[in-house]
């Protein structure tokens, strides 16, 4: 089973889910171990639960129309959308507070 960490705000998460899993879909139906990932939509539409592939990206598929979208210039710098992302292998996450507004 794949080995997800998760970091936000300082703090450092880590779990197991099972192959083929959705962090939002599970954090939806609260069977997600992680409590802190912030997501609203879970469509690729708002952009809430972009996060910085620390590790593992490489296993990933190329990111999809959505979120080039709206990630744009930041795919360059490993952000990616973890309501479009399908686990299968270990990954390394990380989301910070959103900036502020007009920032």
């Amino acid at each position: 089973m794949p080995v997800v960490v998760f970091r936000r705000n300082g703090e450092s998460y880590r779990g197991e889910v099972k192959e083929n899993t959705n962090l939002v879909v599970r954090a939806g139906i609260r069977q997600f171990p992680f409590p802190h990932l912030r997501y609203e939509c879970g469509m690729g539409k708002c952009a809430s639960c972009a996060c910085r592939v620390v590790a593992g990206g490489e296993q990933l598929p190329p990111p999809n129309w959505k979120e080039k979208k709206q990630l744009g210039e930041r795919l360059d710098a490993g952000f990616r959308l973890a309501c479009q992302l399908w686990i299968e292998h270990d990954i390394e996450l990380e989301q910070d507070e959103l900036p502020a507004a007009g920032s």
